[in-house]
């Protein structure tokens, strides 16, 4: 691109960018023409957006997060119901009070409510600030761990959980979803006991919660076991959140 075009080209936004789109624009950056610092006129030199976009690309890769929680954050969450507001206000204050925090927190509700959306943001919020985060969805976390049983793969059991075990910050996502079989409960055991044992900071989401609306439902107790659920009593503030199930806004089919 001709250097005058790059010069009267102005960058509003930086999208979602794979590794070598970063590269690119690094290097044919119009605020910074690849030097890394751009100057603000009347406040001097800083660094350019362009290399905290591929500092933070690679950081949040370590993370794990699914790339359908790019936009997640706490500027776009919505939050409709006094519970929503509650479990924003408890989300935002952890986030910027950690590390002089002693409980993470379990956040439960009904599908679509937003529990996953803070759980992100949290993530998002505490990596910006530099600390160790990983994200998990329990289930897939299982599968990866079943797979390194597998003497064809290149994983192990211990360099899978390792990370799990280790993070600084853990969000496990989905917690009670997978069938509650001996080992899955083992699995769980292992996993929130040394967490705790170790002082890190966990916050959990489920769909279950721990009361019954009707006998046929299952509460968390029921997927996790007593003594678990035990722990995440001492290991988390509960959160509870309420609310209409915001996919339903993607279904344009007519209604009859």
């Amino acid at each position: 691109m001709p250097r005058e075009t790059l010069k009267n080209h102005q960058l509003k936004a930086v999208p979602k960018f794979d590794d070598a789109d970063v590269d690119a624009l690094v290097d044919e950056c119009p605020l910074c023409f690849g030097a890394g610092m751009e100057v603000v006129p009347g406040k001097g030199a800083r660094i350019c957006s362009c290399r905290r976009l591929k500092s933070q690309t690679g950081v949040f890769e370590k993370v794990r997060l699914p790339r359908r929680y790019d936009g997640f954050h706490f500027n776009n969450y919505e939050a409709v119901t006094n519970s929503q507001k509650d479990a924003f206000k408890r989300a935002q204050v952890l986030t910027h009070e950690y590390p002089a925090v002693e409980r993470g927190l379990l956040i439960s509700g009904s599908v679509g409510v937003g529990k996953t959306h803070l759980a992100v943001s949290i993530l998002k919020g505490l990596t910006e600030r530099g600390f160790s985060c990983l994200f998990y969805e329990f289930g897939s976390l299982l599968k990866e761990i079943q797979d390194s049983y597998n003497p064809s793969t290149q994983s192990s059991e211990l360099g899978v959980l390792s990370p799990v075990l280790n993070a600084e910050i853990l969000v496990l996502d989905e917690l009670g979803a997978s069938k509650p079989t001996d080992w899955v409960r083992d699995t769980m055991a292992h996993v929130i006991n040394t967490r705790y044992n170790d002082k890190k900071l966990t916050i959990f989401t489920t769909n279950y919660l721990d009361e019954r609306r009707n006998e046929r439902e299952e509460i968390l107790e029921d997927r996790i076991g007593t003594r678990l659920r035990s722990r995440l009593y001492e290991m988390c503030k509960t959160v509870v959140i309420t609310g209409d199930d915001y996919r339903k806004r993607f279904d344009k089919t007519p209604r009859t």
